[in-house]
């Protein structure tokens, strides 16, 4: 089993949302996070005055899945939340351990 961990732009989610889903993906978690990359943040100008804006606004979709379910979840999140600009984002896929779903009690694949 693997979690797929994937920070994206805001405005991206609906897109990432409907790709999972096509492909059978029963939920998914969602945060809203801060962070910056190689962008490092940006300046803006309010009322006359420059200010820096260091951390960025986005959110981190995060997704457990079976081993063979990985691959296509990341291609399919790949697809739908590029725009070819800095500050995309970015995928981790980590092994998962174990999966218990609390209700039932069913583990492993069962669970997800």
């Amino acid at each position: 089993m693997k979690m797929v961990m994937a920070i994206v732009q805001p405005h991206k989610l609906d897109e990432v949302r409907a790709a999972l889903g096509a492909m059978g993906v029963a939920g998914i978690t969602v945060t809203e996070v801060k962070g910056y990359g190689r962008q490092k943040g940006h300046t803006e100008m309010y009322r006359g005055a420059e200010y820096v804006v260091d951390f960025l606004p986005k959110l981190k979709i995060e997704v457990a899945l079976t081993d063979d379910q990985c691959a296509p979840a990341v291609d399919a999140i790949v697809a739908a939340a590029r725009t070819g600009k800095i500050g995309d984002g970015k995928i981790f896929v980590l092994d998962l351990g174990q999966t218990v779903r609390i209700r039932t009690g069913e583990r492993d694949a069962q669970a997800i």
